[in-house]
Formats: C-alpha cells, sequence, structure tokens
C-alpha cells in the first residue's frame, strides 16, 4: 500500500495574494477548451492526467480522443485485452503508463465500484497515480483542496520565489510541496489547480518565458534578480549511455515475424522485431542460424541503421531483413507471431519499430 504522507501547510509560506492573482489569470487568459475540460467525470479527469505525463498537450490530444471512442468508461478499458491497450497507446511512449492504466481501470473496479475515489490518499494507491496526478483528479472530479507538483508547478515556484537547487533533490522538492500546501486557496481549486499548469505551460516556459504576460512578473524574484535563464536549477548533465542492437525483419510472404516483448522494461507487452546481440565478427553466422530457426532463405540485406533516445539511455538500431523462400510449420517460441504486413498500421508496436516496418513494406509494395 503506498499511502501518501502528506505533511501540514507552512503557514510562514501562504500568501492569499498568489492564488487570487492566478486564479484572475486563469479565468481571462488560461485554457479552457481542451478536450478533458468542463468536465468532472474522473474517468476522463483520471486519462488524461495520465497521458500528460511527460508528454506534451499537443501529442495527447488524438490518443486522448481514440480512447475514449473505443473506451468510454471505466468498464470497458477493464474489460479490454492488453495487446488492444498497447495498440492504441502505441507511438505515445512511456508504455509503463499503458500497462498502469490498464491495471488501474481493473482495480477501480474490483475495488471502488467502477468509481474512482475522491481521497486524493485513496486515488495514490492505484497503479500509476503518483501524488501529484491524484490531487489533480481529486481536485478537477470533486473540488477537492489538494496540491499538485508537476515540472510547471516547480518551475513556476522556482522562478516566482527564487528556489535555489534542483527541483529533483528531495530537500527542495520537500520544500516545494510544503509551499505548495500552503498557497492553496479555499475556493475555486479547479481554476487555481489549472492555473498553474496554464501558466508553466504557456508563459513560464521553459526557454524563452513571456514575463511580459505573466500575473506574477512584478513579484517575481527569478525576474528581479535576473535568474529567469538559471531558475530552476538543472540536473548536473551526465553521459548519456549508449546501447546497441541488431533487429531482424524477417518476411514470408506478407507476413513479418514480430515478438512479444517481456511486460515489464522497455517497450514492455508491446510487440516488436527479433533482436539479436550487436554485431561482430560471429554476427552473420548467428543471423543465418536465427533465420534457418524459422525457415530456408536466399540471404540477407542489411537495412539503414538509426537510433532512438530513452529517458536514460540511447539506443542504436542495425536492422536487417530476410526474405524466406520457405517458412517451418511452427516458429518455435510461443511469444512470436507472423503478423500481416497490411495490419502493421493497428499493431501494438512501438513508434521507431512501427515507422521502420512501415517504410519498408510501403515502398516495397506490398500493401
Amino acid at each position: 500500500m503506498k499511502r501518501v504522507q502528506q505533511s501540514g501547510p507552512d503557514e510562514n509560506l501562504a500568501d492569499p495574494t498568489f492564488s487570487t492573482d492566478l486564479i484572475a489569470w486563469q479565468k481571462r487568459h488560461g485554457r479552457h477548451s481542451l478536450p478533458w475540460q468542463n468536465t468532472r467525470d474522473a474517468y476522463r479527469v483520471w486519462l488524461s492526467e495520465i497521458m500528460l505525463q511527460q508528454t506534451q498537450v499537443s501529442a495527447v490530444i488524438p490518443y486522448y480522443q481514440r480512447f475514449l471512442e473505443r473506451f468510454p468508461d471505466c468498464a470497458s478499458l477493464a474489460a479490454a485485452p492488453s495487446e488492444e491497450v498497447m495498440s492504441l497507446w502505441s507511438g505515445l511512449g512511456y508504455y509503463s503508463r499503458a500497462r498502469n492504466l490498464h491495471q488501474c481501470a481493473k482495480d477501480v473496479m474490483a475495488r471502488h465500484g467502477g468509481k474512482f475515489p475522491s481521497d486524493p490518499g485513496l486515488l495514490a494507491e492505484l497503479p500509476g497515480i503518483g501524488r501529484s496526478t491524484a490531487a489533480a483528479i481529486a481536485a478537477f472530479s470533486y473540488g477537492a483542496r489538494a496540491a499538485i507538483m508537476d515540472g510547471n508547478v516547480k518551475r513556476v515556484f522556482a522562478r516566482v520565489f527564487a528556489v535555489d537547487g534542483f527541483p529533483g533533490d528531495k530537500a527542495v522538492e520537500n520544500a516545494m510541496w510544503l509551499r505548495a500546501e500552503a498557497l492553496l486557496p479555499e475556493h475555486d481549486l479547479e481554476a487555481y489547480t489549472q492555473g498553474l499548469m496554464d501558466l508553466g505551460a504557456t508563459v513560464c516556459t521553459r526557454s524563452k518565458p513571456n514575463c511580459a504576460a505573466c500575473p506574477f512578473a512584478a513579484r517575481c524574484l527569478a525576474r528581479q534578480q535576473g535568474r529567469t535563464g538559471e531558475l530552476p536549477v538543472k540536473k548536473a548533465k551526465k553521459a548519456v549511455p549508449e546501447k546497441s542492437t541488431a533487429m531482424l525483419v524477417l518476411v514470408h510472404r506478407n507476413q513479418v515475424l514480430l515478438e512479444q516483448r517481456p511486460s515489464h522494461g522497455i517497450w514492455g507487452g508491446l510487440l516488436s522485431l527479433p533482436e539479436l546481440d550487436v554485431p561482430d565478427e560471429t554476427f552473420i553466422a548467428r543471423l543465418q542460424q536465427a533465420a534457418g530457426g524459422y525457415g530456408e532463405s536466399d540471404g540477407y540485406s542489411a537495412l539503414t541503421p538509426f537510433s532512438h533516445g530513452f529517458t536514460h539511455f540511447k539506443l542504436h538500431i542495425a536492422p536487417y531483413r530476410v526474405d524466406l523462400t520457405r517458412r517451418h510449420q511452427q516458429a518455435g517460441e510461443a511469444n512470436m507471431v507472423w503478423f500481416d504486413v497490411e495490419k502493421l498500421a493497428d499493431a501494438p508496436l512501438p513508434a521507431p519499430v512501427k515507422k521502420l516496418l512501415l517504410a519498408i513494406f510501403t515502398s516495397g509494395g506490398l500493401f
């Protein structure tokens, strides 16, 4: 059980004018027509909040709309096959969110009768919902008085109040949580919460903030001190680890061999291409041996290598195409499937793998 530890607000950090100014700004200049706004449906609010984690609004909107078309409520999402959920999520990234999303819907059905709880503490016990997301869901759905703390909020606080230190450090983050709780208004929680999000996303942006449009321009300490560009303090850069792999595009007639990845880890639960270790002096022999396990071929062709960046490392991918002249009856592994190429556009594939396959088969004239 991951019950959130709530600390009490620090009265020394209270500032009623902050919320008053922010609420007035949001009502006049904030965003009011996003697809998930103007509703108290906790399911829709929750869906949007999960999708918006580490993802821009413009990227989320089409996925949110497609999800609602297919899964209009918690019951329909909970009952869906995981493959369909992952397929609709494909391309949005951070795939653990999709797995948690599906499990959360099941838990809400089983533990809460299909209704999201109004208590932020209970919400935070559900898969994929942290303290800030729980507060946002509770505030927008039930008008709960709960503080959020996402990247936008951290940036606003760091600049307006000249907060030194990297916001990801525990001590700095804890201090920001105390401030967030102390600044909460008694009323208009939805407008206040949305205002924090809107201000960070549209005005107090990471680069080139529009200070002239900010309701806190006159009191912003970072602006007064000429430190807007250096706050919030950035995390010390480390060398990005790099990894390499070879992917096999095994083709027979109008089908390609796909492999379901483990449920956890990178691209967890998605279909992808079979992989081999980094090409070396033994690679061709290993490639031929691997391909021979699925059928007979006349050879292979090396495709254009490409790279894909993840949060914590960069992956270099060397794809190789093998056209089988004859396919063995059994692929040999339960997690392997021969997939029709004309259905690849709707397959639960990682975005770079789908892009590769569509480029291959579209240009090759197979569909």
